[in-house]
């Protein structure tokens, strides 16, 4: 009776524990494209899924993304400046990956 109930208290405080996140692992193909800020991005139609890698490396995972937007995006004349006026902060992001800081070479 006694072990039952350590065993039952132990359960209790192992299930208390906050569930580790895993990292976000992206299987969306990527297309490179000439940009000030952007070196890539990819696109889920499925999912609507709109994923942007920057040039220090971050890489980051806009939601519910429409179609349109996307395509707006690839076309627009400066993609820099249609993600900083239609997509930085007006979708749910979430960060795929942590940037990576250059490294001088001495």
């Amino acid at each position: 009776m006694f072990l039952m109930a350590v065993l039952m208290m132990a359960g209790a405080t192992l299930s208390a524990q906050p569930p580790k996140s895993d990292p976000i692992v992206s299987h969306i193909p990527r297309q490179n494209i000439e940009s000030s800020a952007i070196t890539a991005v990819g696109y889920s139609k499925r999912r609507h899924i709109l994923e942007i890698k920057f040039v220090n490396g971050a890489t980051y995972r806009y939601l519910d993304v429409s179609p349109s937007v996307y395509r707006e995006l690839m076309s627009a004349e400066s993609k820099t400046r249609y993600y900083q006026t239609y997509i930085k902060g007006n979708y749910q992001s979430l960060h795929v990956r942590p940037g990576q800081v250059e490294q001088s070479g001495n």
